[in-house]
């Protein structure tokens, strides 16, 4: 007889809920949800908005209309320019989701492209470094350290995400 078999599969991905969970934080907190999205093909957003293959977006609800934060997909409809465009966004597409009046936050990683459907088996090239960058928080130490320095000085300041053990 045999021990104890781990089961084959791993489950679904805890991404949806860690979204919607600091979503909902943000929203409690009266902050400002955002998400950075890692855009390809399989992303509809504005692609006049997208830098890098990628775009950072308020999903608040004062921003959105019909946000479903689902657990294949965000969808939502937003102005942009003034304009309603209707964005659809693969949950493993979010690489980070973080409150904009603090980075309070956490990052994910870029999903892997697929070789294939970019055609004559090419791969995507990797996303250059995004200005999102983690602090990670020493629980012996006080959070009045300042933030590791901005790896492009002269640069615009964006928030920092603080990972939170």
């Amino acid at each position: 007889m045999s021990g104890p078999q781990a089961p084959d599969n791993q489950g679904s991905s805890t991404r949806p809920y860690l979204l919607r969970a600091l979503h909902d934080w943000c929203t409690d907190n009266g902050l400002t949800p955002y998400v950075a999205v890692y855009v390809d093909a399989s992303v509809q957003v504005p692609m006049e908005y997208v830098k890098n293959n990628e775009i950072v977006l308020n999903v608040s609800f004062e921003a959105t209309s019909g946000l479903k934060l689902g657990n294949d997909f965000i969808e939502f409809r937003a102005r942009f320019g003034g304009v309603p465009r209707d964005i659809v966004v693969p949950v493993d597409h979010v690489v980070a989701i973080y409150a904009r009046e603090n980075g309070q936050g956490m990052a994910f990683p870029v999903p892997a492209g697929p070789a294939a459907a970019e055609g004559e088996g090419a791969t995507p090239a990797p996303a250059p470094a995004r200005g999102l960058r983690l602090a990670t928080v020493d629980p012996e130490a006080g959070d009045d350290e300042p933030p590791p320095p901005d790896p492009q000085p002269g640069g615009p300041q964006r928030p920092s995400l603080k990972r939170v053990k």
